[in-house]
């Protein structure tokens, strides 16, 4: 980011007592989506992480409510997940295309995998974040066990996102945009892979269907010389 950009964000959040209004929109805006709620609740982390770079805020108040609001939005999430259950998803599946059939299909196969794991880690995804805690008390999972794992991956997030950022300072925007391509090229080579695995496979199994039925040809055709 430029000097001028930080400076407009010197003067919306300056480093003296409105410092707390930025901490309590970190946590808040984290919270509510952890809730289930599609906010921008990582890129308000890294932006927060920035500004304390440039020592307009305190990174360690900047973790800490990040921490803080995902922990407490997971957990009222759960609650609410475990009260309205499935129907929750089915009413929100029709007015936000984060919450389509398809997508909570997938979310609920990883928690059935992978149980407390995938919150822990659901943390660090986007689609998860927003499922974890709701999906979580849907499938009534044990809350104390949730609540370990909500808790652990929460600070492990917070803090990995946020001492990244506050590391990188002005180089976030290059450092996460080539993190973004190498991501993007990644995954478009595991799509070629896995498209050219499929081909192999469904070729080979064409050719395994084809083999009987022309060994069958080859026996009427003997028999019929015989006779």
């Amino acid at each position: 980011m430029g000097a001028t950009t930080f400076h407009a964000l010197e003067i919306a959040i300056p480093t003296g007592g409105l410092a707390v209004v930025a901490y309590l929109v970190v946590g808040l805006v984290i919270g509510v989506e952890s809730m289930g709620v599609p906010l921008p609740g990582e890129t308000t982390l890294i932006a927060a992480a920035l500004l304390a770079s440039q020592g307009d805020l305190n990174v360690v108040f900047v973790i800490a409510a990040a921490a803080t609001g995902a922990i407490i939005g997971d957990s009222v999430g759960y609650f609410i997940g475990r009260k309205a259950g499935r129907g929750l998803f089915e009413r929100l599946g029709r007015r936000f295309h984060h919450f389509s059939p398809d997508r909570i299909e997938k979310a609920e196969k990883y928690f059935h995998k992978y149980g407390v794991w995938t919150v822990f880690f659901g943390r660090f995804v986007a689609l998860l974040r927003i499922f974890a805690g709701p999906m979580a008390g849907m499938l009534r999972m044990h809350y104390p066990r949730f609540l370990a794992a909500n808790a652990a991956g929460g600070i492990a997030w917070s803090a990995t996102i946020g001492v990244v950022a506050y590391q990188v300072g002005d180089n976030a925007d290059k450092i996460f945009g080539e993190v973004s391509l190498w991501a993007l090229v990644a995954v478009g080579v595991a799509a070629v892979t896995a498209y050219t695995v499929y081909k192999l496979r469904k070729r080979r199994g064409d050719a395994v269907e084809a083999a009987p039925a022309a060994n069958v040809a080859d026996v009427v055709r003997a028999e019929s010389a015989d006779a």
